[in-house]
């Protein structure tokens, strides 16, 4: 009998589910539409929430609407990494279309003059949906809120289009939403299946909330690595929007959330007025849930901490970010602890979050516009203090990293200039060319400190993201806090990436130092032509210029090329490398000698990695960001399931990223590396490499009791050991191949897990080590720092006639932690010498 009945409760589910597709479930019926406006419907084939919209109809739709209707215009601002258009709609009056570019310029303005007249001048709202492609109720939405705003008739939103401009960015991941869409109409059952356990809610590895590198790109904003991000941001600070929304999706048994988020736990550099102005925009948003009945909470979980995040990154540019999250039916309906979970449902609450947010806009336009005036207004008067200070920051021996960071600046719209002149600060070389200086007297002043600063005092000891993100030491540059303007030379108006050249041509040999960041692309370049290089163990000198350990020797003797044909394939490795290699005509040196034992054959790598089921994907795709988009090295992604049939006898190195194998690939790969291979494991792959006896580390036991902890504090109390992302310090062992290509004894290490491996006995087994005080940025408890310290982050040792190479840190973080890239390149390119 409950069977039948619940059957019968199912079915009457379905029903109401299918019917909620219609557009009058969603949109306001009190108001009329223009009826030469297409409706979705009309152009996708299908309504709103019956099915998960690929891509590719949406973008059919937004050009139709933009042909359509003459309150949006339309732009493609760039690709994504599978080709898909990153769109963006501009969506306002036919009279401010007509004037777009003069409100543009009094918006920008008011953020650069002392006093600002508010009175009839729109507000920017810039509106955002589902950068996690499998958070899709957004982009869904996004059909919803541009029909309504091109098609409703009423008087409100005419004024409201006369008063606003709307950024409309339908889909932030369009190759993850795309990659999600397949997954789950593919899976889609005629008759609607809500239980948890189906297939459609079971999307098969890595899923579809990343882009196509497996990149978490809502916490590249600050960063702005990625094309998605860099369309994005130019938008940004092309209008600086006085609100920024983020639309995402949260746990299936949750209601919806918005911002603000825990209080404790913002950024001290986001002014409190910001807050606040958040906490009188989610009054209308509560307004308007309450209105269609849907539970929601705020101010209970999520932070406004990092600032890469795409809620968070407003905060620090003098606008006001707000995220939303709705219960996730992770397909088309699906059982929860509030009920059923729709499709429609889902979409239903997040447009009525996007008008709620147009509508806090409208209310509060002057008071928004007045904030961002006085948030830049007080920042000018803060740079204004530090009118002759500025920051150094570069590498005299890496242009291509200070090149990269100096990207970044460009990207975020803050100024810096060349060197007047080399000089030196605090023992640190600052050569013209390898080195940029930033005024603080400017614009973006807050935004600088927000991007260097080192912090670790804090006010709370949880957080929903990184602690520390201090940019000079991902980078691994050498940087300054205490020069004055008057190092600076030219401003910088176009950053060009510097020249590579060969000095001349040889008839005996070639020199390239490992220092600059691409010379790992330059030498597998070299390699893959089949061409014969050595790396020197040891420094030397020779034609008066200092070559440091691992330098590269190309000899002219028993190459596949004649050496006028060798030296034109040098030219253009380096050109396409940035790189400079030196021409030598003699093989005498101070130190050692270029026929000298110390020089080591190097063998081309072939490299795999593991991914698939029990791979972290995002630390897999960074890797895989790495080979393809910076050294263009091929790498072969050998899939969990299918490497009993692969055959690793291919491949010299594997690499296993943070996660664990099962079934019979232990003794496959033990194998493998017993009959000479390499294997890389990173994190929690250390585990998995200990307990199956590929390596013995002697890792810390960390023991914690709670005192006068209750129950109520028992998740702070946990949550406060965590060590969700901060910056530690290492000594570096610059003689041992790990380390070849660091100039400083000293190095930045990222680190957000707290697995500790003791140091050896012998002291060159420990080539990096933690130092006695490691913590250099972000937050870490106390017991877990003591146990950091003079640990190591790396251990490799001999396996039969291979080696196991252990990372306990990320050394490829986010795709922009460079300063550590090179250490997963050491350990590939010279890994017969570690």
């Amino acid at each position: 009998m409950r069977l039948t009945i619940l059957l019968l409760a199912l079915s009457v589910f379905q029903l109401n589910a299918q019917s909620q597709t219609d557009l009058s479930y969603y949109l306001l019926q009190n108001i009329s539409y223009d009826t030469n406006i297409p409706t979705p419907e009309s152009i996708i084939g299908h309504p709103v929430g019956e099915w998960h919209i690929t891509h590719d109809k949406l973008v059919q739709y937004m050009q139709a609407l933009a042909k359509t209707s003459n309150r949006i215009t339309i732009e493609t601002r760039g690709k994504t990494f599978e080709d898909r258009p990153l769109l963006l709609l501009t969506i306002t009056s036919p009279k401010n279309h007509n004037n777009l570019e003069t409100i543009r310029e009094t918006h920008i303005a008011s953020t650069e003059n002392n006093a600002v007249n508010t009175n009839g001048m729109p507000i920017v709202v810039y509106q955002g949906f589902s950068i996690h492609g499998n958070e899709p109720s957004g982009s869904n939405a996004a059909l919803l809120v541009a029909y309504y705003l091109a098609a409703a008739q009423s008087q409100d939103v005419k004024d409201l289009l006369d008063n606003t401009v709307i950024l409309l960015d339908p889909s932030y991941n369009p190759d993850g939403l795309q990659r999600f869409a397949y997954w789950a109409n593919t899976n889609k059952n005629s008759n609607l299946n809500p239980d948890p356990n189906d297939r459609e809610y079971r999307e098969v590895w890595p899923g579809g909330r990343t882009n196509h590198y497996w990149f978490d790109m809502n916490r590249d904003w600050l960063p702005v690595q990625l094309p998605e991000s860099r369309a994005r941001i130019a938008s940004f600070h092309k209008w600086l929007p006085n609100i920024l929304t983020d639309h995402h999706e949260m746990g299936t048994n949750s209601s919806f959330f918005f911002q603000p988020g825990i209080p404790s736990r913002t950024h001290p550099l986001t002014p409190k007025l910001n807050q606040e102005l958040t906490k009188r925009i989610g009054n209308y948003h509560a307004k308007a849930l309450d209105k269609i009945g849907s539970l929601y909470y705020t101010e209970e979980s999520f932070d406004d901490f990092y600032y890469g995040k795409g809620s968070t990154f407003p905060d620090i540019n003098g606008s006001i970010g707000i995220l939303f999250e709705q219960a996730s039916s992770r397909g088309h309906i699906q059982e929860s602890d509030n009920g059923i979970i729709t499709f429609p449902f889902t979409i239903r609450n997040q447009f009525t979050a996007a008008l709620s947010t147009l509508e806090a806009a409208q209310g509060m336009r002057e008071e928004l516009l007045q904030y961002q005036h006085d948030f830049y207004k007080n920042a000018r008067t803060e740079a204004f203090k530090e009118n002759e200070k500025a920051l150094v920051f570069g590498d005299e021996k890496d242009a291509a990293k200070t090149f990269h960071l100096a990207e970044i600046l460009e990207r975020q719209h803050i100024d810096f200039h060349e060197l007047k002149e080399d000089f030196t600060s605090n023992g640190k070389q600052y050569k013209k060319g390898y080195a940029y200086i930033i005024p603080k007297n400017q614009k973006n002043t807050r935004l600088i400190n927000a991007m260097f600063e080192k912090r670790t005092t804090f006010r709370d000891s949880l957080f929903y993201d990184v602690s520390a993100w201090t940019f000079p030491l991902a980078f691994g540059v050498d940087y300054s806090e205490v020069i004055t303007t008057s190092k600076a030379g030219a401003k910088v108006e176009t950053l060009k990436m510097p020249d590579g050249l060969v000095s001349s041509k040889s008839d005996y040999a070639y020199l390239m130092q490992w220092h600059e960041y691409y010379a790992p692309k330059a030498l597998n370049a070299i390699l893959d032509k089949g061409l014969r290089a050595k790396v020197g163990m040891q420094p030397f000198n020779i034609n008066g210029k200092d070559y440091d350990y691992g330098t590269i020797l190309i000899p002219i003797q028993n190459q596949r090329l004649s050496p006028d044909a060798l030296y034109t394939f040098l030219q253009g490795i380096a050109k396409n490398s940035h790189i400079k290699i030196d021409a030598v005509n003699t093989g005498l040196t101070e130190g050692i000698d270029l026929g000298s034992s110390q020089f080591r054959a190097l063998e081309q790598p072939t490299v795999a990695m593991i991914v698939g089921d029990g791979i972290r994907s995002y630390d897999a795709g960074e890797i895989w960001h790495l080979f393809d988009q910076r050294y263009d090295m091929t790498l072969t992604k050998l899939d969990t399931r299918s490497l009993d049939r692969s055959d690793l006898s291919r491949y010299n190195t594997i690499i296993i990223p943070s996660g664990s194998l099962t079934g019979s690939a232990n003794n496959k790969l033990k194998r493998w590396v017993q009959d000479g291979g390499t294997l890389i494991g990173y994190r929690s792959a250390l585990n998995w490499l200990n307990s199956n006896e590929f390596i013995k580390l002697d890792l810390k036991k960390m023991t914690l009791t709670a005192n006068a902890i209750s129950f109520e504090q028992r998740g702070d109390f946990r949550g406060a050991q965590v060590i969700g992302g901060a910056i530690f310090e290492a000594d570096l062992d610059r003689s041992h191949p790990i380390n070849f290509g660091y100039k400083n004894d000293k190095i930045a290490l990222f680190r957000n897990n707290a697995m500790f491996i003791n140091a050896d006995k012998q002291s060159y087994n420990n080539p990096i080590q933690y130092t006695k005080n490691p913590l250099l940025s972000g937050y870490i408890s106390k017991p877990n720092l003591d146990s950091l310290a003079l640990t190591v982050p790396y251990k490799s040792v001999g396996l039969g006639q291979g080696r196991v190479v252990a990372f306990t840190d990320n050394t490829n973080f986010r795709a922009f932690w460079y300063g550590t890239n090179k250490l997963l390149m050491n350990a590939i390119f010279f890994r017969e010498e570690l």
